[in-house]
């Protein structure tokens, strides 16, 4: 039998997400700069982030100090996907309100867009990103901006809103910290009305990444399930999880259909290594994984075989979960499975 393929066989283009997946605030994480530089010395690496704060060239300069060979060009951010939006709902040249940072500035400036920070100058437009200076008067001119088109009896006719992305947190070196969706939630509370997205989970930005790079063979790694390995998914794109940011085993265990990555990796060097193939028993409630075994009788899932190596138990696992149809939480599944991973 031919030993299983690498995550990475017949890859043109890897698309990987920065928090969570390369760094955890200003730090790489572990394995991940080598393992990146290695899969660049034969296919073309690019990077994709939800993160609104920082320019294509601000973030490159960062993923080059840890060690990575990274051109602007070679960054896809969500204000860049934003732009694709913007163009199809407002003239060239239209007044913008901007919540958050440099990175959305920087975007709207190179498409010909001006920039204001108050509704008073009536902007066509709103469009908000995370940046961690934004707060209260940030938010509150992005809804006086959007409530200008709201007739007495409640009738809406009013301006564009754009919103980078809607992560609810972001990893930091510290811990885990709230991200733009708590800030885009604030102002739908006030508005009414939810934005245009152009970040993961929506397609925009995987799409700007697929037009750049020409991919015609891409897959993305990830570290979260509801917006990484989701937005993959809808854009057609074998994905990774990688469990070196939010999400882990335990969430793994528990995705839905829409958020099940094609590959389960502890860290990147695993990109490097042949992924075992899954083997079902013929009704499908068991599932091996290169010694380690895994299935469900009754509403127990059961461990038959650790194997020797913790991710192939948690492969199979998610295999034979996945493949019961059945939720989780209908499930009784031992914590071994997941503690610690």
């Amino acid at each position: 039998m031919a030993e299983p393929a690498t995550p990475l066989a017949g890859i043109d283009v890897v698309l990987a997400d920065l928090d969570g997946v390369v760094y955890a605030g200003p730090n790489a994480i572990p394995f991940a700069v080598d393992s990146l530089n290695q899969a660049a010395e034969s296919i073309r690496v690019g990077y994709i982030t939800n993160n609104a704060s920082r320019t294509d060239a601000s973030v490159a300069g960062h993923l080059t100090d840890l060690g990575l060979q990274v051109a602007p060009s070679d960054v896809v951010t969500s204000p860049q996907a934003a732009m694709r939006l913007l163009v199809e709902q407002v003239p060239a040249g239209s007044r913008i309100l901007v919540v958050g940072g440099d990175g959305l500035v920087d975007e709207l400036q190179k498409h010909g867009f001006e920039v204001t920070r108050s509704a008073e100058d009536s902007p066509a437009a709103v469009v908000q990103g995370f940046a961690p200076d934004v707060g209260w008067t940030q938010l509150a001119e992005a809804c006086f901006a959007l409530n200008a088109g709201v007739t007495p009896d409640g009738d809406y006719s009013g301006i564009p809103w754009i919103a980078t992305n809607t992560d609810w947190t972001i990893p930091q070196a510290r811990g885990i910290a709230p991200g733009n969706g708590t800030l885009v939630s604030a102002v739908h509370t006030a508005v009414g009305r939810l934005p245009l997205v152009a970040g993961k989970p929506e397609t925009p930005i995987f799409f700007e990444a697929l037009k750049r790079f020409e991919a015609t063979a891409p897959l993305f790694i990830g570290d979260r399930l509801d917006t990484d390995i989701l937005g993959a998914n809808r854009a057609g794109i074998p994905a990774v999880l990688v469990l070196t940011g939010i999400d882990k085993a335990k969430q793994a265990l528990a995705a839905g259909p829409e958020e099940r990555p094609t590959f389960i990796l502890e860290d990147l060097r695993q990109l490097h290594e042949p992924y075992p193939v899954t083997v079902f028993s013929k009704d499908k409630s068991q599932a091996t994984v290169d010694g380690a075994s895994v299935r469900i009788h009754g509403a127990d899932v059961e461990i038959m075989a650790v194997g020797d190596d913790g991710i192939n138990l948690l492969r199979a696992a998610c295999a034979v979960i996945w493949a019961s149809g059945r939720p989780i939480y209908g499930l009784n599944v031992p914590e071994s499975l997941y503690l610690g991973r």
